[in-house]
């Protein structure tokens, strides 16, 4: 960080003598832990290029915390600090600067390998939306919008099949038809969003394990990165968590034989998430817990595979054929997620 910049984010804040260490697990924020004389702080910088309206996530976040000091004072919500004039949003240049309160004693991890880590990460994540369950869901903004619509997902994919790459296109044929072949997942989820019984709610939306406070018991305090806390169904975050707890390795494995799905972890974020939600998830929902693996686990193929018929135009690629590999991975792990349903 500039020394201009901290400067100025100083003065805005009050701090006298901050000492910033750079923060480097997240993938789309800046992010600092300060430590100066009125306590500890973690500093993000908005991704402006991700969330071009920054101001949209910070009148979310306000609203959620209004809401819960309310409804839930018990609960432990990583609110925004504002500054000094009282802004949770402080523009510096052409950059947004927030700030939350570093909650001590907890701490982040990177991999499930444990089923139990899988549990209290999920009933965490239950809880978040449990809690906000009488919030006016569709009142929130939509940070990214689109984000979990796997209609357009798939239309995107198939534009990206008539304007895409040429080469690419003939060398993942065998990839495009079989996405195309699961359309049905597609028809299924508009059809299961349309019930009567099935309801939006505040949805995370971006459940990796990254995304949980633990406390030194490794038991789930906190859910965290709240930039895509938007109006969504409940699958988005089961099924986020199934795609991200249950195989031992990750998105970026090359080696196929390497993917699996672990049972046990699978029952595991089913047990939690349903220990939270408990009745506030109808029949119908309940009986569709599952399917939220497939549509997201399927989202994510498609996402990775139109990216590499349009050039790496969203995800990049650090190597030659990364996001080809990336679809690959994801089509092998619904692959095995869809059998060990069976």
């Amino acid at each position: 960080m500039e020394n201009t910049t901290l400067q100025a984010v100083s003065a805005a804040f009050g701090w006298r003598n901050p000492e910033p260490t750079p923060i480097v697990t997240g993938l789309i924020n800046h992010t600092w832990k300060v430590k100066e004389a009125s306590g500890t702080w973690l500093l993000q910088r908005i991704n402006t290029g991700v969330f071009t309206q920054p101001e949209k996530i910070d009148d979310n976040l306000r609203r959620l915390a209004e809401f819960l000091s309310v409804h839930e004072p018990d609960y432990l919500f990583t609110a925004l600090v504002p500054d000094q004039s009282g802004n949770t949003l402080v523009r510096i240049k052409e950059d947004s600067y927030r700030v939350f309160r570093w909650i001590e004693g907890t701490h982040t991890i990177s991999a499930v390998d444990e089923p139990a880590i899988a549990e209290t990460a999920a009933a965490c994540f239950g809880d978040f939306t449990f809690r906000l369950r009488s919030f006016p869901a569709k009142t929130l903004h939509e940070t990214l919008p689109g984000f979990h619509d796997l209609a357009w997902r798939f239309f995107e994919m198939e534009k990206a099949e008539r304007v895409g790459h040429a080469h690419r296109m003939y060398e993942t044929r065998e990839l495009i038809n079989f996405l195309k072949s699961l359309k049905k997942l597609v028809l299924q989820n508009e059809r299961l969003m349309l019930h009567p019984e099935v309801k939006k709610r505040v949805i995370h939306h971006d459940t990796k394990i990254s995304n949980v406070l633990l406390n030194e018991k490794n038991m789930a305090v906190a859910v965290i990165d709240l930039d895509t806390v938007m109006p969504g169904f409940f699958t988005s975050d089961v099924g986020d968590m199934f795609r991200t707890y249950v195989c031992p390795v990750t998105e970026e494995e090359a080696n196929l034989d390497l993917i699996q799905v672990r049972k046990g972890h699978v029952e595991a974020i089913v047990k939690g998430y349903l220990h939270s939600m408990g009745d506030e998830l109808s029949g119908i929902e309940k009986d569709h817990i599952y399917f939220g693996g497939e549509i997201i686990i399927y989202m994510q193929a498609l996402r990775f595979l139109t990216d590499y018929l349009m050039r790496d135009v969203y995800y990049g690629s650090r190597y030659k054929g990364q996001n080809r590999v990336r679809a690959e991975n994801q089509i092998r792990l619904l692959q095995l997620f869809q059998e060990s349903l069976r």
